[in-house]
């Protein structure tokens, strides 16, 4: 796969992870969603569980194409690197805050942006201090301790209340700046499980160097798929003692996560690169080429809709809510949910296809 091929079926990926992210956050009303479409409650793994590893997985695949050449021509960029660092945590803190309706003790300080922000970090100094032979040792030996760490912390180590992630984020942050969504303090983007998280990018890194050995396209899609494969079965069998569960980001589900990454990014390089299929797919690579910016407007955008109120038949209500309504005439609840997703999904794809026309790509 040469460099552009190599770039575009990333690219692919990635706009599939965010259309997947718009999608799943954004429905109609979140009461009335199809199940697919959410998170697992704890333990187990829906499609939508894979929607944030598949883009760590890509942060990591893209810092193989590029990153990796600057260390090599002149050392790790520093200011580059600890630029996109801190704006990337710095804009994620802000779309927490919007619309600036909470005191700061209640400012939830971790989030997706945040943990894509230290995630990069982290990889960046190992894939700039750690020899390339030594990193698949580390992230083996990473994701060994992180099990071994959670199961030595109490007698229900996966459990909601009594778990070491929650624990530690307690003790650093207190409950006020953590997500609530579970009815306790619980942050899915943890300070702990970031150390496991930083490993699915550095499997996206790793999986990235080794396909760029092979001249053939054919020759990646099977070593795409056999790796995939293989980290799929480990990470199963790794589960009967360390269950799936995005929430903690268990060794587990970074294996099974990854290996379904590698799986897809196969299926990709197989219809794009060998068949020279585009249809569909060129779609998600527009979608891929602003991601940050996309995934930015898109909260942004959001946020207003369901701040905003109109006035319907003399009922306030929010323009989320009034779309949302309107739907509901014609189609189920779930149906008209799902319906103004694809409908917001497909605003940004516009937006894309409009800045990818423009030549204009938005980079930290």
């Amino acid at each position: 796969m040469n460099q552009v091929q190599r770039i575009e079926a990333i690219d692919i990926l990635r706009g599939l992870a965010l259309a997947l992210m718009l999608l799943v956050n954004n429905p109609g009303n979140w009461s009335a969603v199809y199940a697919p479409f959410l998170h697992a409650d704890w333990h187990g793994l829906t499609p939508t569980d894979l929607v944030f590893p598949f883009f760590l997985f890509v942060v990591g695949a893209s810092m193989a194409c590029s990153l990796r050449l600057q260390i090599q021509a002149r050392g790790l960029p520093w200011f580059s690197v600890i630029k996109r660092t801190l704006l990337l945590f710095l804009i994620g803190l802000i779309l927490h805050i919007i619309p600036f309706d909470k005191s700061p003790e209640n400012w939830r300080i971790l989030g997706v942006l945040q943990r894509i922000a230290v995630c990069f970090f982290i990889v960046a100094l190992l894939i700039t201090f750690v020899k390339q032979k030594w990193l698949t040792m580390l992230a083996g030996l990473t994701l060994v301790a992180y099990w071994l760490a959670l199961n030595a912390f109490s007698d229900a180590p996966y459990a909601l209340e009594t778990n070491l992630v929650r624990y530690i984020d307690l003790s650093v942050m207190g409950s006020s700046h953590m997500w609530q969504g579970k009815g306790l303090a619980f942050d899915p983007e943890g300070i702990f499980s970031t150390i496991s998280s930083c490993i699915t990018v550095l499997s996206g890194y790793l999986v990235c160097m080794r396909i760029q050995r092979y001249q053939h396209a054919s020759q990646q899609a099977v070593f795409l798929a056999k790796i995939g494969a293989v980290m799929i079965l480990l990470g199963l069998l790794w589960s009967v003692w360390d269950p799936l569960n995005k929430s903690l980001w268990t060794s587990s589900f970074v294996l099974v996560s990854s290996g379904i990454a590698c799986i897809i990014l196969s299926l990709i390089t197989f219809l794009w690169d060998i068949n020279n299929i585009r249809f569909g797919l060129n779609a998600l690579k527009v979608y891929g080429t602003n991601p940050i910016f996309i995934y930015v407007a898109a909260w942004v955008f959001a946020v207003a809709l369901s701040s905003i109120s109109v006035d319907v038949s003399g009922e306030s209500m929010t323009v989320k809510q009034a779309v949302y309504s309107t739907l509901t005439v014609t189609m189920s609840a779930k149906l008209a949910s799902l319906v103004y997703a694809i409908c917001f999904c497909a605003v940004f794809y516009w937006v894309s296809l409009a800045l990818y026309k423009k030549k204009i790509f938005i980079k930290l």
